[in-house]
């Protein structure tokens, strides 16, 4: 079980890293694509998905009782529908700038790739299957790996909602004018 929650801890920390560079960086600082009107829907799929993460942060990662495993899960499977929806308008949704990079591309399939892994991963670890039922642990008492992916869960979870506020924030014109003059101060790296 140890090396279960030591996987799922390298899975969300890089998972973590390389959505905050991607979701926040470049979607919302650099490329701000709540601005353009062809990638209206790709910035709404990416708002509906930052707002479900902290769902699954709190109902998978920081609780273990039955009725949040199967809530959370409708979260995940909800979340791999909007990542689909995403996928497919990407293509219109990036003509501004003449397309999406390759190397972003490449960057989506890490972080989508590190997040879903890291899902499975704690699948294998609740998920019991015997010759004769099927059960969820309730319990990882005295599995040193898991007090700590539960902490840098409990960690990620307020920059995961101000993540989901920002989204938010940017998806109404009234307060994204409010957020364009608070970035405009911002100069140390972002593109002139």
């Amino acid at each position: 079980m140890e090396i279960i929650f030591f996987v799922a801890c390298l899975l969300l920390l890089m998972f973590s890293g390389l959505a905050m560079f991607d979701g926040f960086y470049l979607h919302i600082l650099k490329y701000r694509l709540y601005e353009h009107p062809e990638s209206k829907v790709e910035h709404w799929t990416h708002l509906v998905r930052a707002v479900i993460f902290p769902i699954i942060l709190i109902l998978l990662y920081l609780r273990t009782d039955t009725l949040a495993f199967w809530v959370g899960t409708a979260f995940v499977v909800l979340d791999l529908i909007t990542l689909g929806v995403d996928a497919f308008m990407e293509g219109e949704s990036r003509a501004f700038m003449g397309g999406l990079p390759r190397w972003e591309y490449i960057l989506h399939l890490f972080v989508n790739g590190f997040h879903f892994a890291g899902l499975a991963v704690y699948y294998v670890a609740r998920i019991r299957i015997n010759p004769d039922s099927v059960s969820l642990v309730s319990s990882f008492d005295g599995v040193y790996w898991y007090s700590i992916f539960s902490w840098i869960a409990l960690q990620m979870l307020p920059g995961a909602i101000l993540l989901a506020l920002v989204h938010i924030i940017v998806a109404h014109p009234q307060s994204v004018k409010l957020w364009n003059k608070a970035v405009s101060k911002i100069s140390c790296c972002l593109p002139a």
